[in-house]
């Protein structure tokens, strides 16, 4: 681990002079190209299931902010898609909007890069870095590495390409230096009230939360064989203290992409709802009923307006 002389942290690190701690709060992007771990690595800091993941590109489509309160300090993770540097359409231009958005508006960036691997992908990332605030290279999936000496080399051909306020290896998946982390990202929390309550983790609603859950399951299941062109919707939604129904609707560009989804004799969308609701009871703890369907909307995935009416930013 590497970083900057310790003057460079922040000055929230004194007291207030009624010698008491001074509350922090700053947000804190993580960006990389596609599949180099930042959802898993956010909802390992943060503690739950927030980003969904899967091992298809796209699969983080949107902005989504994960709270994580320690102490006086309150982390604002913002999980933002892969920067998108291999197709265009629509869709990429405006996933790329949302990191180029996401990176002028933290306080603290973590770029997520896959140990030993370093890639056109990863290279466009660089770039769009901002240079007036600290950026911390965190190098995941440590724990694949099969030369573990390989690892000092690369990282110092990395800190060639930025100057990385920190370099901090670890493993998402394993929860290998995940302290280590946050202990960096601590230094450079701006001095600030706390924007949610301690116990919060997201600033997404239930709903949210609910149609991702349920799109995870489609990527995971058919997402070799079926296109990008496939969202979910939350049509209907009854809940109380005994439980809660939710009618939920797949939108797909082509009626070629319904078998697809359905399989043979439905078992595909039978699994996809049923492991779609295991989830779903865990995050709500409460009965669900869960009802999925299938829509086809041509096209919607390459057009900007059918894209927010969708709920994309």
């Amino acid at each position: 681990m590497t970083h900057p002389d310790s003057s460079t942290a922040s000055d929230a690190d004194a007291p207030q002079g009624d010698g008491q701690p001074t509350s922090r709060c700053g947000f804190v992007a993580l960006v990389g190209r596609p599949n180099v771990g930042k959802s898993t690595l956010g909802n390992a800091l943060i503690g739950t299931k927030l980003s969904i993941v899967s091992r298809k590109a796209q699969t983080t489509r949107h902005r989504i902010h994960g709270v994580l309160t320690q102490g006086t300090d309150q982390f604002v993770f913002v999980d933002t898609p892969g920067f998108q540097t291999r197709h265009g359409g629509a869709m990429n231009r405006m996933m790329n909007r949302v990191v180029t958005q996401a990176l002028a508006e933290v306080d603290v960036v973590v770029h997520v890069v896959e140990a030993g691997k370093w890639s056109a992908g990863d290279a466009a990332v660089v770039p769009l870095l901002p240079r007036q605030r600290p950026v911390v290279l965190a190098v995941n999936k440590v724990d694949t590495l099969k030369d573990k000496n390989a690892l000092f080399a690369y990282v110092t051909r990395l800190t060639q390409e930025f100057p990385y306020a920190a370099v901090v290896p670890l493993s998402a998946l394993r929860g290998v230096q995940l302290d280590i982390l946050m202990q960096e990202l601590s230094r450079y929390l701006p001095a600030g009230e706390h924007l949610f309550e301690a116990d919060a983790f997201t600033d997404r609603s239930v709903r949210f939360l609910v149609s991702e859950l349920i799109r995870e399951k489609i990527f995971r299941l058919v997402g070799d064989e079926l296109p990008y062109g496939c969202t979910v919707v939350i049509e209907q939604w009854e809940e109380n203290d005994m439980g809660a129904r939710i009618a939920a609707c797949v939108v797909i560009e082509r009626d070629t992409h319904r078998p697809i989804l359905l399989g043979a004799g439905g078992q595909h969308m039978k699994r996809i709802a049923t492991e779609a609701r295991q989830d779903i009871v865990r995050l709500m703890d409460k009965p669900v009923h869960l009802e999925i369907y299938i829509k086809v909307r041509k096209g919607w995935s390459g057009r900007e307006a059918t894209l927010r009416e969708l709920g994309y930013e």
